[in-house]
């Protein structure tokens, strides 16, 4: 069987004189990029840089919309009708865009950020809401969602290109979802498990659930998170893990061209 995979990392969420994550150094070992677009993190100098450093390693770039929320990084929950989540992904994806095209490049996908991201998992009126702008700024833009997710459905059943995203440093619970990240074990950091945990969701279509069960799911991409300490050892086991186990590396966008 062919296996094969896109890697993506979340990266320029450095913002004014914070620094944050190795994004130069991740780009050379991933193969697409989730470009924060100033909402949770970013600003418009860390934008244009980390268009320029994606485009220069040939690494497919995508905007990484969230909730206005710069001192919790996007990860607290709120209250966000289903216009504004159309109106906030809209206006990130669009400020994004400016950079690449003046950059001469072409955006890739839109992958939500954080609370965003999880809240449209479960709530099929905010999914469909992203999938809506998603499709509305471009209907050849690639969708990715967690695994499984309404956010994955919305965006096939608007008709866009969807990416089954799976995650290399989370834990998962018995119905497909993230562990939150206020528990104790959310997050994987020692590297074997995370490669063992890749290799099995990629090539068996499964991942062990905290509860010792086995959740099915399809695994198009996979999660490094940039700002985790861990981010860049991770990165470099996955890409030369991989091709080990007969898994491709490649940037999703080439399977749909």
């Amino acid at each position: 069987m062919d296996y094969q995979v896109d890697l993506n990392c979340d990266l320029g969420e450095s913002f004014g004189a914070y620094t944050m994550g190795n994004d130069e150094d991740i780009l050379d070992l991933i193969t697409s990029a989730n470009v924060a677009c100033g909402f949770h993190a970013g600003d418009p100098s860390v934008m244009k840089k980390t268009v320029r450093m994606a485009l220069e390693k040939g690494v497919g770039i995508g905007a990484h919309p969230g909730t206005p929320d710069l001192s919790g990084f996007g990860r607290r929950a709120m209250a966000i009708s289903a216009e504004e989540a159309y109106d906030l992904t809209m206006y990130q994806i669009g400020a994004l865009d400016a950079f690449v095209r003046a950059e001469g490049g072409v955006m890739q996908h839109v992958k939500p950020h954080g609370a965003l991201y999880n809240m449209a998992a479960k709530d099929s009126s905010l999914a469909e809401a992203i999938a809506e702008a998603v499709y509305a700024v471009n209907p050849e833009l690639i969708l990715f969602g967690l695994s499984g997710s309404e956010l994955v459905r919305a965006g096939e059943k608007i008709g866009l290109r969807t990416a089954s995203e799976v995650f290399s440093d989370r834990t998962y619970q018995p119905d497909g979802s993230l562990t939150n990240r206020r528990e104790p074990n959310a997050l994987i950091t020692d590297p074997e498990i995370a490669g063992a945990q890749v290799v099995r969701m990629v090539k068996e279509g499964k991942v062990r659930t905290v509860d010792e069960t086995d959740f099915a799911l399809r695994a198009d991409t996979v999660c490094i998170h940039g700002d985790g300490v861990t981010a860049l050892e991770f990165a470099r086991r996955l890409k030369g893990l991989l091709p080990d186990e007969g898994v491709r590396v490649e940037k999703i966008g080439s399977r749909f061209s």
